[in-house]
């Protein structure tokens, strides 16, 4: 039977990635994604937010466009897979789990920041490397040049 680990989020940086290196030189970043829900309580008819906050890891080629255009408030578009993992907290001593979300797509949304500083996109992390690619380069989709996507339409429009 097939199995599905799919995560996906729209919601706004928490704090600009924080990138590091792999022994390895693999490029990795990390960010704070915040969603937020909103309802209204029964009782009191007033209106409550809830904020949840995901960490998300970009590595290789999405690491490094996310260390280049997100910002700290900027919204985005995550597509990943959930990681479980533990650790031991160093002061207590006591075993905590984590959840972390593995990147696999980068969206950036909202306009251009200062005037052009940013560049929108849609990034996909490759499962395999194209031969010939660079390994780990994702390509933002090419726009064909000068075509609106109505040029094989026919002009005789009955209306």
């Amino acid at each position: 039977m097939a199995s599905v680990n799919k995560v996906i989020l729209i919601g706004n940086c928490g704090r600009d990635p924080e990138v590091r290196y792999l022994p390895s030189g693999q490029v990795v970043a990390n960010v704070s994604i915040a969603t937020s829900t909103k309802r209204k309580d029964k009782t009191s008819g007033e209106t409550i937010e809830d904020t949840q906050w995901h960490r998300v890891t970009f590595y290789e080629r999405l690491a490094e466009i996310a260390r280049e255009y997100v910002k700290k408030g900027r919204p985005i578009y995550v597509e990943g897979r959930l990681k479980y993992g533990t650790y031991t907290d160093k002061t207590t001593g006591v075993e905590k789990n984590t959840v972390d979300i593995i990147a696999t797509d980068l969206q950036l949304l909202g306009g251009r920041e200062g005037g052009g500083g940013g560049e929108e996109g849609n990034y996909t992390r490759p499962a395999k490397a194209a031969a010939g690619a660079p390994a780990g380069a994702a390509q933002k989709p090419a726009a064909p040049a000068g075509k609106s996507g109505f040029d094989d339409m026919d002009d005789d429009i009955p209306f």
